[in-house]
């Protein structure tokens, strides 16, 4: 019997040991954490000698850590998996088959970028966690990351190192002045300021203690100030590409992460217009995809272009421009926000929307519909109305609530047929095919 072709091992990048040595400081700094008493008393029993002898012994022995950790890390590419072994005493191998892949990541926190390396995080059908490289590397991440992509899509492992990576065309670019004034227009925001200036002068009225005033209003305005600056870094020169291994995103201002929304496994497209956004005409598009951690794919977008790159994700289906509402009667269930209720039915798409103020428009293609529901409750049934649940693939339900009862029953079972005939029709899911 011939024997298997050994396949050559890979280590991480060696500046790796230096990201792991401080795994022991962690442990210490989070029991300090968890017992501040407790560390601060051992602190004082301490003179400076000691102090000096135990970070003679910590930092080499950090460093030992690092340097072993890295040296038992291992990672391969073999005829049908990506193979990484880890761990310094307990050992464990990871057996990533490469046509369970839907998505590499490249991510480059900002020290990565200094030293000129970056995180390969691998997304794979049914798992839980991602499984990750790091570090690796830039050029060779990004090889890295081709590889695994073309073997994804079918290439032969003596082919896919020469189809490099596949060229993208930018869709969409988020200028930091939109983006900034988005955040500004976003009710979050207001709603921490205003109560950051509120609340501190109902306490001061009160008691009349600055100390009071000041401990509840800085923690506010951190909070304010903390998400809107968030937000902004984190989704700082957004960029969407259309590639044939699905839609790229890059952003970050400090961190910079290369994602990708994985064709085919997009389950629902959100389109969420805030009030304060309705006057410039910006709406937010959201994901859920199945297996993925990947949520946003355009923070922010005039409501046309966002429309346009929801036509990519989803080839072939557009938002439906009207939304029968609710019936009149659904007041007796839910007052005032009845009104926010509507849905629509086209070939391709199932579209519900809810929200007053903040408006959020869910699509769900028929060919993503795992099952559905209808639910009527007793005050419901007095009125003739009933909810229909759509179940998705991503493990998300969409709902068109407050229907009448009837409607709701013939959409039960159309909704059902349109599912069967839409994943007959459905394209493949497939890399490397556009």
């Amino acid at each position: 019997m011939a024997e298997r072709p050994s396949v050559a091992e890979r280590r991480l990048h060696p500046v790796t040991p230096f990201r792991r040595a401080w795994a022991p400081v962690a442990v210490l700094a989070g029991w300090a954490v968890h017992d501040p008493n407790g560390a601060q008393q051992q602190l004082t029993r301490l003179t400076g000698t000691m102090l000096l002898l135990g970070l003679a012994v910590l930092v080499p022995l950090a460093g030992l850590y690092g340097f072993l950790s890295w040296w038992f890390t291992h990672f391969a590419v073999t005829g049908g998996e990506l193979r990484i072994r880890t761990g310094l005493l307990f050992r464990r191998t990871a057996h990533i088959r490469l046509e369970r892949i839907q998505a590499v990541d490249v991510s480059r926190p900002l020290l990565a970028r200094v030293a000129g390396v970056a995180k390969l995080r691998i997304d794979v059908v049914g798992a839980d966690k991602k499984d990750e490289l790091a570090f690796l590397g830039e050029q060779e991440a990004r090889a890295l990351r081709a590889e695994l992509l073309a073997r994804a899509a079918g290439f032969t492992p003596e082919t896919a190192q020469e189809v490099g990576e596949a060229p993208a065309q930018q869709l969409l670019h988020v200028p930091p002045r939109a983006l900034a004034g988005s955040l500004l227009l976003t009710g979050a925001t207001w709603g921490s300021l205003c109560a950051a200036l509120v609340l501190p002068s109902v306490l001061w009225y009160a008691t009349h203690n600055l100390w009071t005033v000041a401990a509840t209003a800085l923690p506010l305005l951190g909070a304010a100030g903390a998400s809107s600056a968030g937000r902004f870094v984190a989704e700082f020169d957004w960029t969407v590409s259309a590639s044939p291994d699905g839609l790229r995103i890059d952003r970050g201002l400090l961190d910079r992460a290369h994602e990708t929304v994985p064709p085919g496994r997009v389950q629902t497209v959100r389109i969420v217009e805030p009030l304060l956004w309705r006057w410039p005409g910006w709406v937010r598009v959201e994901l859920h995809v199945a297996g993925s951690a990947n949520s946003v794919l355009i923070p922010v977008a005039p409501r046309a272009v966002a429309e346009s790159v929801v036509a990519r994700v989803l080839p072939g289906m557009t938002a439906p421009q009207q939304l029968s509402p609710s019936p009149r009667r659904a007041h007796w269930c839910l007052p005032v926000w009845w009104r926010g209720h509507r849905l629509a039915v086209t070939d391709t798409v199932l579209a519900t929307r809810y929200g007053l103020l903040s408006r959020r428009l869910s699509l769900v293609p028929h060919a993503k519909v795992q099952s559905v529901r209808l639910t009527q409750g007793p005050w419901k049934r007095r009125w003739g109305l009933a909810d229909v649940h759509v179940d998705t693939g991503a493990g998300k339900t969409v709902t068109a609530r407050l229907r009448d009862a009837g409607e709701a029953a013939r959409l039960l079972h159309e909704q059902a047929e349109r599912s069967r005939t839409g994943r007959q029709d459905a394209r493949p899911d497939r890399w490397m095919t556009g």
